[in-house]
């Protein structure tokens, strides 16, 4: 292709997807699309036939370009169709794409180099209902309370832009596009260069395992994205062993992490990525993000319920050579069941033995390394203990583990104030790498919901599914099951901002802060330097824990006591780090004490 050549002048990497500016008022428009004969380009409601290779790419150079211009792919039937690769939307999923400058946003701190992953204290939030306008500008007014808290690094939810105005995001339709009721894609860039300025970093949450049911027109484009025999939980299995289908994943990951100077990327559900090709599409991505990005700090995390380390292994130094780190469902599961006693659904799985299995996710990483699942009879896991403690990022809640309750409560409304205190504390000063969801630090009790805003039988067919998903679960009717469709369901999941200001609250963000200064000046200095096969079980009993991590510089000792009395702590020496010991030193009831041994045996 012609326009090709000039790519590389305004990109790090050349792009072959969407619309680009090659020079001023310029742009290639590029498409691949060999289900359609015949494509048309309309711009300023003209339109223009475009070229068509053998392969099925389809361009059309463009002069007289403006950014913020309006396009749409045209069918010889006449229906008009958004970019799926666009940059920008001008409202919906199904409207026009925008023509988008990546030059426009003037960035004020290009010094930005990231932070070290050990460093890392991550809080995930959802911008929607993160503040009540619910948009990037307005969540940079909460930045300078994240960064005083001594959080690090911002985790947000999926923006690839989605069907309706309201959405988890997993939903997305257009991957590139941040989502426009949030706001445009400069408004995005000056929610993360703020939040740099407060020395923050900011992941996405990208979402490479399928498209949303509304907005995606792929399957009318490019038939062979999709393996129409093959499915996933949400549909047709991508193909990506296509060449086309798979530049347009990889560049995805690129173009998030250099057009908004990201630190990192999230990716959703890779377990249900099935590539057959040599090499995987996501051992493939992650060699580009690092072969391009090498002069900053990019951290890659994976969710994956698998519970494989692959991903993740370090080099003879220690450095991360893919993926930097692995979301831990298990050290959820077995804290959960812990302070809860729930043994539905999933957490099945650790009804029996929750103490063993929860301590051996902070020992190992996995609680499940292999064994046989009473929920499917099938092993899961590989071996993890190999793996250094800052491979796995723990979190006693999250969206999913709390917004897919029927009723989306928080774990305080279900474990009580003490547990969920001592539980925090496990979650700070563990050596893995730890994840808070919004609100959790100032005790927020509003529930977090499962909403959307999908319109007619796609509507009803949510609605029933969700009702029908939580039918005589834990005394759940169907009635009683929020309508995610409704707007009601969306303004109850919003953060309660007051709650931070009372008295309640001021005592949570001050035991957060403490917690947080521990981990800062404890705990970091020891995990730069971690290595696997250090953590191991002291002891384990009805709703106690004692495990311990050794490092070059010293041992760092953890007791959890979730019960009712006062436990010894066997073990445990060195200086206090967290707790208020009693009896000889036993662990207080609901409490958990953290002690640190310099290398040598010393103080």
């Amino acid at each position: 292709m012609s326009a090709m050549s000039t790519f590389s002048e305004f990109r790090a990497f050349p792009k072959t997807w969407g619309c680009e500016f090659v020079a001023a008022g310029e742009a290639a428009f590029r498409l691949w699309a060999p289900g359609q004969a015949a494509l048309y380009l309309r711009l300023n409601d003209r339109e223009t036939p475009m070229t068509r290779s053998d392969d099925g790419w389809f361009e059309l150079l463009a002069a007289g370009i403006e950014p913020g211009t309006e396009y749409a792919y045209v069918l010889p039937s006449g229906m008009a169709l958004p970019d799926p690769a666009s940059r920008g939307q001008k409202e919906s999923v199904t409207g026009p794409s925008l023509v988008i400058d990546p030059t426009s946003y003037q960035w004020r701190n290009l010094d930005w180099q990231g932070r070290r992953w050990e460093e890392a204290v991550i809080y995930e939030l959802h911008v929607g209902t993160f503040t009540p306008e619910g948009t990037f500008r307005a969540a940079i007014e909460r930045l300078s309370h994240l960064a005083a808290l001594g959080i690090t690094a911002i985790e947000v939810m999926p923006i690839g832009h989605f069907a309706g105005a309201r959405g988890w995001g997993y939903d997305g339709a257009l991957i590139y596009a941040p989502h426009a009721a949030y706001g445009a894609p400069e408004d995005f860039k000056a929610f993360v260069d703020a939040a740099h300025g407060h020395g923050l970093m900011v992941l996405v949450d990208v979402v490479h395992n399928h498209f949303g049911p509304e907005g995606n027109f792929l399957p009318l484009l490019a038939p062979d994205f999709f393996h129409p025999e093959k499915h996933t939980p949400w549909g047709a299995a991508i193909a990506y062993e296509n060449d086309p289908v798979r530049r347009f994943f990889v560049e995805n990951a690129l173009y998030w992490l250099e057009e908004f100077h990201l630190d990192g990327l999230r990716f959703d559900a890779i377990d249900q990525i099935e590539d057959p090709s040599e090499k995987h599409i996501m051992v493939e991505i992650a060699e580009h993000i690092r072969a391009e990005f090498g002069d900053r700090h990019i951290h890659l995390a994976t969710e994956d319920s698998r519970n494989l380390t692959f991903l993740h292994e370090r080099d003879e130094q220690g450095r991360v050579k893919l993926f930097t780190g692995e979301w831990n469902d298990d050290f959820h599961n077995a804290m959960h069941v812990l302070a809860t006693g729930e043994t539905d659904g999933y957490y099945r799985d650790f009804a029996d033995s929750p103490e063993k299995l929860a301590a051996r996710a902070l020992a190992e990483g996995f609680a499940y390394q292999g064994e046989v699942t009473v929920r499917t009879g099938k092993p899961r896991g590989v071996p993890s203990a190999a793996q250094p403690p800052t491979a796995f990022v723990d979190f006693i809640q999250n969206h999913d583990q709390v917004g897919n309750r029927a009723h989306g409560e928080r774990l305080l409304s279900l474990a009580g104030k003490d547990k969920v205190k001592a539980l925090t504390a496990a979650l700070l000063l563990s050596p893995h790498i730890p994840l808070m969801f919004m609100g959790e630090e100032y005790g927020e009790t509003t529930p977090f919901l499962f909403f959307t805003d999908f319109h007619g039988d796609l509507a009803k067919a949510v609605r029933e599914g969700r009702q029908k998903e939580f039918e005589g679960h834990n005394g759940h009717g169907e009635e009683t099951v929020p309508d995610p469709n409704a707007k009601t369901t969306f303004l109850d999941s919003r953060l309660d901002w007051s709650k931070a200001e009372n008295d309640e609250g001021r005592e949570w963000l001050k035991f957060t802060r403490e917690l947080l200064s521990a981990r800062r000046r404890f705990i970091v200095p020891l995990i730069g330097s971690a290595a696997g096969n250090s953590g191991r079980v002291l002891a384990t009993s009805s709703r106690f824990i004692a495990v311990s991590w050794s490092f070059p510089a010293g041992r760092l000792h953890m007791a959890i006591n979730l019960g009712e009395e006062a436990r010894s702590a066997p073990g445990l020496k060195g200086q206090l780090v967290w707790g208020e010991p009693v009896d000889g030193g036993a662990v207080p009831p609901k409490a958990v004490l953290v002690r640190l041994e310099a290398a040598g045996g010393g103080p």
